[in-house]
Formats: C-alpha cells, sequence, structure tokens
C-alpha cells in the first residue's frame, strides 16, 4: 500500500467502520461499542468452542480450542524456552492452511501429549486433513499445541510412564462449549505468574460494525502482572468495567530494573504466557501470522518483563472466517492485531484476577493484596 493510499484508508476509518460486513448482532440503538461480547470469553468469536479438564492430585491441566469447521491457524513464538508440537506446520509457506485444534497444556513437554488425546477425538470423529478418498484410511487432524511448565509446583507427578495428558486431551473435548471456568482451571490450573497464583483468563471485544476478537491465556510467566504497588495490573488501562477489579492506572507506575514482583530466580523453560487470539473475519494465513505478532504486544502492556530466555511464550491467532474483510485489507489486518494485543492484554489480567489457591494450600493470590493506599476497590474495600 503506499502513503496516498494509506492516508485514504485512514480517512475511510474516520468517517465510519472499515468492514463491509453483517451489522452488529441484536445490540440497542444506544448500545456503546466496542464492547466486550455476551459472555467476555474467545468463544463470543461465531464458530468457536472451548473445552478444558485438570488433574487436581498433578496441579495441572488442559485447555483445547476447537473451531467448528477447519480454520486457519498461525502461532508466532517469541519465549526463549518454547515447549511446542506442530507449529511448524501453521507458516503460511507450508501445504496446510486449515486446523482442526489448538492445545494449551500445563506439564512441559510430557503436556504436548495433550495433543495425542484431541487427535484421537477428533480422527474417530473423521475430522482432519485427507490424503485418500479410501474412506478406509484415517484422517490426519493437524493440531497445534504449547505447554507451560508447572512440574515444580508440589502436585503428585510420580506417573512413571503415564502421564496423565493423552487423557486430559480427551476429556477436554467431551467438555466442549461456549462457557468454561477461568482462574485456577484448564492449562492455567497449575500456572504461577510471577509471585502471584496464574491461571486462565479470556476476554472478547465486539466493534461497532460488528467485527469480534477474542482471546485466551494461560499465565505462568516470570515477569509479573502487576505493578510496583502490588495490586494495580499492568493491563488497568486497557481494562473495560470492572472485569479485573476496577482499581484504574491512577497508581501504575513502572521502576526501570525492578524484578521484586516477578519470579525469584527464574530457570529456562520453567515459565511460559499461552495464547490464542481469533477473531470471525476470514484472514489469509499471512494476515494472521501478521495479527498474532501484533497481539504479542498485549503480553507485553500485561507482563513485565515478557518473552524472556525463561519464558516459552507463544500466541496463536486464529481466523474462524464467519465474515468478509473489505478493503483496504491491510489497514483492516492492523484493526484486528491492535484489537487483538489490548484484548490479550485484558484476558491475562483476568487469569490471575480469578485465580484460586489450590485445594488445602495457601498459595498467594491477587484478592489477598489489599489495595494500594488511599484507593478504594470497587466493593467498599481498601483504604
Amino acid at each position: 500500500m503506499n502513503r496516498r493510499s494509506f492516508l485514504a484508508a485512514g480517512a475511510v476509518l474516520a468517517s465510519g467502520p472499515a468492514f463491509a460486513a453483517e451489522p452488529a448482532t441484536s445490540a440497542p440503538p444506544d448500545a456503546t461499542f466496542p464492547r466486550p461480547g455476551p459472555r467476555n470469553l474467545i468463544t463470543d468469536v461465531q464458530g468457536l468452542k472451548v473445552g478444558q479438564a485438570e488433574d487436581i492430585a498433578a496441579r495441572t491441566g488442559t485447555t483445547v480450542i476447537v473451531p467448528d469447521e477447519a480454520a486457519v491457524v498461525v502461532a508466532d513464538v517469541s519465549g526463549g524456552g518454547p515447549a511446542t508440537r506442530e507449529t511448524d506446520a501453521t507458516n503460511p509457506q507450508n501445504l496446510v492452511h486449515a486446523f482442526d485444534a489448538v492445545v494449551l497444556s500445563g506439564g512441559s513437554v510430557y503436556g504436548l501429549a495433550a495433543a495425542d488425546g484431541v487427535v484421537a477425538w477428533l480422527g474417530a470423529r473423521h475430522r482432519g486433513f485427507g490424503m485418500s478418498s479410501d474412506p478406509a484410511t484415517p484422517r490426519s487432524p493437524v493440531v497445534p499445541a504449547a505447554a507451560l511448565y508447572d512440574l515444580a509446583n508440589g502436585g503428585r507427578k510420580d506417573w512413571g510412564l503415564e502421564p496423565p495428558y493423552r487423557i486430559l486431551g480427551l476429556r477436554a473435548m467431551d467438555a466442549l462449549g461456549d462457557s468454561f471456568t477461568l482462574g485456577t482451571a484448564g492449562a492455567g490450573y497449575g500456572a504461577m505468574a510471577g509471585g502471584l497464583k496464574g491461571g486462565l483468563g479470556s476476554a472478547s471485544i465486539v466493534t461497532a460494525d460488528g467485527i469480534t476478537v477474542g482471546a485466551l491465556a494461560a499465565v505462568n510467566s516470570a515477569g509479573s502482572v502487576v505493578g510496583a504497588d502490588g495490586k494495580t495490573f499492568w493491563a488497568a488501562p486497557f481494562e473495560i468495567g470492572d472485569e479485573f477489579g476496577g482499581l484504574g492506572a491512577a497508581s501504575l507506575r513502572g521502576v526501570p530494573d525492578d524484578w521484586t514482583r516477578s519470579k525469584q530466580n527464574p530457570s529456562a523453560r520453567k515459565n511460559t504466557t499461552l495464547a490464542v487470539v481469533a477473531t470471525d473475519v476470514r484472514l489469509t494465513s499471512d494476515e494472521a501470522r501478521r495479527v498474532a505478532i501484533m497481539a504479542q504486544d498485549g503480553m507485553g502492556r500485561a507482563i513485565r518483563p515478557s518473552h524472556t530466555p525463561f519464558d516459552g511464550d507463544v500466541v496463536f491467532a486464529m481466523s474462524t472466517g464467519r465474515r468478509e474483510a473489505a478493503e483496504p485489507r491491510a489497514l483492516n489486518v492492523a484493526r484486528i492485531g491492535a484489537l487483538a494485543a489490548d484484548t490479550l492484554a485484558r484476558a491475562i489480567a483476568r487469569a490471575v484476577f480469578l485465580a484460586t489457591p489450590w485445594p488445602g494450600t495457601q498459595t498467594r493470590t491477587w484478592k489477598t493484596i489489599p489495595p494500594p493506599s488511599g484507593v478504594r476497590s470497587p466493593d467498599g474495600s481498601g483504604s
């Protein structure tokens, strides 16, 4: 796009919606946009379902994101210690551009086996890439996966030759639906985020012209999700309503080289934030990759520091293709990428905001920390 075309595109955005798509769904005439979808979950994106399962004794879990039909998926890996499976297949230059599910899991390298259960479940239902017209030849579901490290959180890991992850993948697929639990759940069950209990978070946004963008994150970061006061989320400027506490950003400040809220003595491959961002707008693989790259900024807005040598950070971008994008496409892709970054920041904060201790433990959570001096919580507590 040349400079004149870009400026003309900006004028289009300034004067009205840039997508020639279906009207926004059943919103009242005075509705305020953009706003979260009805669930404030990634499943507000039409054509997506989420399932998850946990092993309480092992303190670990799995989350699966499944499109109703094979969808465009691209992975962007920016952490220094990733644990991944089939992310190379999502490279736009490769053969397959339609994927059957994305798996996020605890368990580090063991957790990647959750995708075995997901593949088996899909294959038994004849979903996947077909190389033969012979019905006796199994189809090959294409299922990229990424795992975070929760092996040292005190849960029972004496599984010998039978790690639980294949079964967790099967159980998660059996639990597919529009609604799912946030906080200490799914792939975030065993997670810690800096010095606080981590977890699974999700959020969505719907624009005035009806485009939906959603995000889901399993937060097990080395860095902290809260600022120097120990309570205010780095993502506070992007909060909508009181979705993660409503403290605002007035007391938010960053101190150079301050790691006091982060994990102490982080080790390689032991910390990771895994995320999926999704839209109902039809994107090519190249466009989805740009959205994934832009969405990584959401991690940078919500976690400090992020993308360290100790983290295995991965963002998957998914397009369900339920809406056509109008020209100018490049500017519209930028719009979706910016929305994805903001929505991911919110999802990360919600993961920690809603996290609860493991049963029988006193694990430190965000809700156990008093508000900063002079800041009153929406429920009236605080000083």
